[in-house]
């Protein structure tokens, strides 16, 4: 799960950085997620990019804002290409891994895959929140004991929503 979160993160909704605007930029993420020697293409990135987007409007979803239409559809359609297979070890573990020979962004959504349904099977995927802050959006792990964090930092972005609430309580009484 780590590896979706790292990749919903390629992009700084505050500072404008996108990591992924660039091939080369795709090549050094996948490398840094133990994806070595993979060859990407822009439709590679593109699919990458629409990947990452849907991710985190599902991730957002996990907040309960409901889920667009439009990412289930994505979603759907990029993991179709990118098919998993239950692999089990010679003390009998099992575990869900990529199919053989996938390439490009196929193996990038089928790697992503394969941690998700590890995050399913242990009950941690809902955790995995998209941050309320509009400006933010920063993709976190919900660590409250209740699962009810709407916020990536409530030292940064909490605070911020919480005095934003307290000035326009003001100005209406005012």
């Amino acid at each position: 799960m780590l590896a979706a979160q790292a990749l919903a993160n390629t992009v700084d909704f505050e500072s404008d950085h996108d990591e992924l605007r660039t091939v080369a930029g795709l090549e050094r993420w996948a490398e840094e997620q133990g994806l070595c020697g993979l060859r990407f293409g822009e439709a590679d990135r593109a699919a990458c990019v629409e990947f990452r987007e849907a991710l985190r409007a599902v991730c957002e979803a996990h907040t309960g804002v409901d889920l667009p239409g439009g990412a289930a559809a994505v979603l759907e359609r990029l993991l179709s290409r990118a098919p998993l297979v239950l692999a089990i070890d010679a003390e009998g573990a099992a575990r869900v891994r990529p199919a053989a020979g996938l390439a490009g962004a196929d193996a990038v959504v089928a790697h992503l895959a394969a941690g998700i349904a590890a995050a399913v099977a242990d009950g941690s995927w809902p955790r995995l929140k998209a941050c309320a802050a509009e400006s933010c959006r920063w993709v976190y792990y919900d660590r409250s004991p209740a699962g009810r964090s709407r916020w990536c930092s409530m030292a940064v972005c909490g605070s911020r929503a919480k005095m934003r609430a307290y000035r326009q309580r003001g100005a209406r009484q005012g």
